[in-house]
């Protein structure tokens, strides 16, 4: 039987955040069942905002380059503004929802226009895994690593 559980906050520009999600025997599981992003302050200033959430923990700062070939993204969202009436507010974000994982999860934030903070609100769907799905997760994580 699997449930839902919850992550929101605030992230600055170029923040790292991690969600602890590891267990002692890995068996539990998770997977994004969505994804949301809203600025700080809507309407109030301008801001390109680039969010993304990985399996292994980022070696570099958070960027605004988005590689959907890179095997460790679990998910993408980007949202923006600039303060005219003649370019309206919009956003979209890219859940890759059959990933399951097992392991700690990283959120990553980049500002492109004006170094802002922006909210997020994560849902993952708990389930319990078997042993050999355990052990398939887990391999994924360990070769993910670069």
């Amino acid at each position: 039987m699997s449930r839902i559980v919850t992550f929101r906050g605030l992230m600055a520009d170029l923040e790292v955040e991690t969600i602890l999600l590891q267990t002692n025997n890995g068996l539990t599981g998770y997977k994004i069942n969505k994804f949301q992003m809203m600025p700080e302050t809507p309407g109030q200033t301008e801001f390109k905002f680039v969010m993304q959430i990985f399996k292994t923990e980022p070696t570099t700062a958070a960027s605004a380059n988005i590689d959907f070939s890179d095997n460790r993204l679990l998910a993408a969202a980007e949202v923006e503004d600039h303060n005219h009436s003649y370019y309206p507010h919009s956003g979209t974000a890219i859940v890759f929802d059959r990933e399951i994982f097992n392991q700690d999860i990283y959120i990553t934030l980049k500002d492109i226009i004006t170094g802002g903070s922006c909210n997020y609100y994560l849902e993952l769907e708990q389930m319990d895994l078997s042993l050999d799905e355990q052990t398939v997760a887990t391999l994924k994580d360990i070769r993910n690593v670069q």
